[in-house]
């Protein structure tokens, strides 16, 4: 009853925001005059790219959720592979139905977490169990390769230790949970795994690494493994638990943002949770996107909802005002319905990730992921 009054008390003081989108802030972000703190060449953060994307991110339809249909025996896995190397191959992967079904399978994802917390009681099957089991695994590891005492600040030696245990140990790990007439997915499956947690030769991390993660449970449901009625728990339990192994990898080891955004990002390092945590919140009686703002509002309840625990954690690993360093969160922050935010994430998620040549020309494809080019 506390928390609620809290947070109803944090709505009074919220200004009424006009009925907008997400991407077209820009214009009345530049219009206003800059609160105090902001410096003027950060003004136009809505503005990101210097290339007209932002135009085709106002007109581009939300991306709708899709059932993934799982695949049938006989089975034909194969090592995958990389397919994209220029624009047209990108135009190719989202023609495709492979390319439609992936995203559609991430907004799934983000709908069944619609109006949950994250310790909200769900449907947790045997998958989801050895799933989280296999990611407390790679935690604990952390905790047995300390990073070494080294002169650069950044790129710990150590974490190309933690990386070879993990990529010699991914079958095994996987042979754990997968019913023995799928052992020999694990030729499929193993890539995608083994490269949802950073690059150990750049010793570097970034959403193209996160799209990976979301590939392999993308491939374990076109394995009938993971269900739709599993898809609450996926985020709940396993992508909370994985996102906590990200950051503990991040802040342990120093991993470098690989392709970072800068001031013009979300996040240096995710994505997704940017995208399930705004679903998250839709709805919510009290709780509006100008609440991030407030830390009373961060510390007690970004536990339970991710885009708040995203907040929290640039607070607390970036300096500074935070409308200098996160001035496109900030900007976010007057969109007046988490609706809203939610349909610009998975809008913006297509077109600065899933349409970006430099991530998407590592992304690997095979029997599950099909190229159809």
């Amino acid at each position: 009853m506390e928390s609620q009054q809290l947070v109803k008390g944090q709505e009074e003081t919220i200004e009424s925001a006009t009925e907008t989108h997400l991407s077209s802030l820009s214009n009345a972000a530049c219009s206003q005059l800059p609160p105090l703190g902001y410096h003027p060449s950060l003004c136009p953060a809505i503005n990101l790219p210097p290339n007209n994307s932002q135009q085709a991110i106002i007109l581009a339809p939300v991306p709708q959720s899709q059932k993934v249909f799982a695949v049938s025996p006989p089975y034909s896995f194969q090592v995958p592979t990389k397919k994209i190397t220029n624009p047209d191959d990108i135009r190719r992967f989202h023609d495709s139905l492979s390319g439609k079904n992936f995203l559609g399978f991430v907004v799934a994802l983000s709908e069944s977490i619609h109006g949950h917390k994250i310790s909200d009681r769900c449907h947790q099957s045997q998958i989801v169990n050895s799933i989280v089991t296999l990611l407390e695994t790679l935690l604990r590891w952390v905790d047995e390769i300390p990073p070494v005492q080294q002169s650069s600040r950044y790129g710990n030696y150590s974490y190309r230790d933690w990386h070879d245990r993990m990529t010699e140990n991914a079958e095994s790990l996987m042979l754990q949970f997968l019913p023995d007439d799928l052992r020999s997915a694990t030729l499929e499956l193993i890539p995608y795994f083994t490269d949802s947690f950073g690059n150990s030769s750049r010793i570097d991390y970034g959403t193209g690494h996160e799209t990976n993660f979301a590939a392999w449970l993308y491939c374990l449901a076109r394995l009938g493994l993971l269900k739709e009625n599993d898809y609450q728990a996926v985020v709940s339990r396993v992508f909370v638990k994985y996102l906590k192994l990200m950051r503990k990898l991040q802040t342990v080891y120093c991993l470098e943002p690989a392709g970072s955004h800068g001031v013009w990002g979300l996040d240096d390092y995710h994505f997704l949770p940017f995208i399930f945590g705004s679903s998250q919140l839709i709805d919510h009686k009290y709780m509006k996107p100008k609440s991030i703002h407030n830390q009373d509002i961060l510390d007690n309840f970004s536990h339970e909802y991710l885009y708040l625990s995203c907040v929290s954690f640039v607070k607390k690993v970036k300096k500074g005002l935070f409308a200098e360093h996160s001035p496109l969160l900030d900007d976010i922050s007057g969109v007046p319905t988490w609706n809203k935010v939610n349909s610009g994430m998975l809008k913006m998620y297509k077109a600065e990730v899933l349409e970006k040549v430099p991530i998407m020309q590592h992304f690997l494809f095979g029997g599950l992921i099909k190229w159809e080019g």
